[in-house]
């Protein structure tokens, strides 16, 4: 069995393409701005030819956060698929330079792997065209006591859910974790993945799933509510300990009779908001991890996201946990 990580991250594994565009290469290509739209494999290549100089790193919500916690000094592993090609050697390198233990190796046949263009225009706002390729390919097969080992907490992507083994491969993790005395906790992507899976979600909330990390919309959607207060009264009856981000808001921390109100801390100007969800998550379960009271845990997240939304890309540098900790002492 492998070692023991503090967090293990099951999800779609994707390279992020990032590359600085004007609104004329937007309308070239068809792209609404701000919109993410699914792309073939041969529109990948397409996009990618006309593209400029280009920075590729390995992307996927989980994966960011996995790479986050990572950055923050957290011991961690991640079970995700890429195929033996260009793409794929990026992702698993990017991965393991962070420390990251990748446990399946690249796929010698199958679908490329999956990439996702992201074009960042003069006003920091990003357009993203993506490519599912082999990250859709993930199956029961993968996940078993020797990939996943014995971290002290699985974090499951929704998007998994959407994958054809998805289902199968998530309920064989929290099978491992039971046995192994792992946490599972489960991010729920978007609302538009809650929608296509709320029966299945809640059934793996209900009877595996121990953390919840959400944006509010996601949560809603989830228990089917239609205000903050219904969504509070609601999570009062589920033992679960959900992390809940309310963008400007701040964020909510609920465990039992236990609720923390997190304020978000103000900044001057947002340059990019993607990833700032992955890397509150990061900045969570790292303290989670640490045994850190629930308050430290949600701070740490805040403080995660309030530096990740105030540069281009969503990914926690190094050092960021000793800048922490210094905010934290008395002036």
């Amino acid at each position: 069995m492998q070692n023991s990580v503090k967090l293990l991250g099951i999800s779609n594994a994707i390279v992020d393409v990032l590359a600085h565009v004007d609104a004329a290469f937007l309308d070239k290509i068809g792209a609404p701005k701000g919109s993410m739209t699914l792309i073939d494999e041969a529109r990948a290549h397409e996009i990618y030819d006309m593209m400029g100089p280009a920075t590729e790193m390995s992307g996927g919500s989980v994966a960011n956060t996995v790479a986050g916690f990572a950055n923050l000094g957290g011991t961690a592993a991640y079970i995700g698929k890429v195929k033996d090609d260009q793409l794929g050697e990026i992702f698993q390198h990017d991965m393991r330079s962070l420390g990251v233990d990748v446990r399946l190796a690249p796929a010698a046949d199958g679908s490329p792997t999956a990439r996702c263009h992201v074009l960042i225009d003069d006003e920091g706002q990003r357009t993203m065209q993506t490519y599912l390729g082999a990250c859709t390919e993930l199956a029961v097969a993968d996940v078993t006591p020797e990939t996943v080992g014995n971290p002290a907490v699985i974090l499951l992507e929704g998007y998994v859910w959407d994958i054809a083994e998805g289902p199968a491969l998530a309920a064989a993790a929290i099978a491992i974790a039971r046995a192994n005395g792992s946490r599972v906790a489960l991010s729920l992507s978007d609302s538009f993945c809650v929608e296509r899976h709320r029966d299945a979600f809640h059934a793996a909330v209900k009877d595996g799933v121990d953390i919840v990390v959400a944006d509010e919309d996601e949560v809603a959607a989830l228990l089917q509510t239609k205000s903050h207060a219904g969504t509070m009264a609601a999570l009062r009856g589920y033992d679960n300990l959900f992390a809940m981000t309310r963008s400007e808001k701040g964020s909510v921390i609920q465990w039992g009779e236990d609720v923390i109100e997190q304020p978000a801390t103000p900044v001057a100007k947002i340059v990019d908001s993607t990833g700032a969800g992955d890397a509150y998550t990061a900045g969570f379960l790292f303290g989670l991890t640490q045994n850190r009271a629930l308050k430290d845990c949600a701070e740490l997240g805040t403080y995660c996201a309030t530096r990740v939304i105030q540069q281009v890309g969503g990914r926690i540098e190094p050092g960021l946990l000793a800048d922490f900790e210094a905010s934290k002492k008395p002036t």
